[in-house]
């Protein structure tokens, strides 16, 4: 069984194939829980219901797109993504799984996209004290982590919110597993098409300079942050 929150068919709005259209299989539930999380109802207050996983597959070949994106939440906390991944693969999709590298399962995927948190994604104890240190502990797993990218296709996308976050970037990935920065995205962290260029406007050029890349937020540009975008 799988818990989802929803099926939908939009475009990748980050990383390797932004503007690719796209189905998204949003799994719900997180072990972790970012402030600055763009999809609350997979986290802090989850959504969805129980499905079988034959069930899920059969919506999204319903669906006539090729690449297919299986995200959260966290998707990696449900077994069952195996089956269904493999499944997807045997029908031909282009898979990508998102997951913030704490948690490891066999999934078949064409691209791992792991997001780790950085230092900025934890919680103030205003949101909730156990939260904030439960965060803390869980945000890195460097076994996992060196699974996702040395075993695999994979890209690193870290969230930054202000120009001291590249540094910490630089610091994770000096430590084992280490990847070509050409493999590493910073995005902005931002809700809105305003914050995307205010923190664009510094954050490109930075990024090049440092030698990764830059991912804007393609669907917020698009559609902002609306819910099955």
């Amino acid at each position: 069984m799988l818990r989802v929150a929803e099926v939908f068919q939009s475009i990748q709005g980050e990383g390797l194939f932004a503007g690719t259209r796209s189905v998204f299989m949003r799994t719900t539930g997180c072990n972790l829980r970012c402030w600055f999380c763009d999809t609350p109802y997979t986290s802090w207050e989850p959504e969805g219901q129980q499905r079988a996983w034959s069930d899920v597959l059969g919506e999204i070949l319903t669906l006539d797109c090729q690449h297919v994106v299986i995200t959260g939440g966290e998707p990696f906390l449900q077994p069952d993504i195996v089956p269904l991944s493999a499944e997807l693969k045997r029908a031909g999709k282009i898979i990508t799984v998102e997951t913030a590298g704490t948690v490891f399962r066999p999934v078949t995927a064409d691209l791992r996209s792991v997001s780790p948190k950085l230092s900025n994604s934890t919680p103030g104890v205003e949101h909730s004290a156990r939260w904030a240190r439960r965060h803390a502990e869980r945000r890195i797993n460097r076994t996992v982590l060196q699974q996702l990218t040395t075993e695999y296709r994979s890209q690193l996308k870290f969230v930054v919110d202000l120009p001291a976050d590249v540094d910490e970037v630089e610091s994770f990935i000096d430590l084992p597993p280490s990847l070509p920065r050409d493999q590493v995205w910073l995005m902005p962290q931002a809700r809105t098409l305003d914050e995307v260029c205010a923190k664009a406007e510094w954050l490109e050029p930075l990024a090049q300079r440092k030698g990764f890349r830059y991912s804007s937020r393609l669907h917020i540009e698009l559609y902002g942050n609306v819910r099955g975008t």
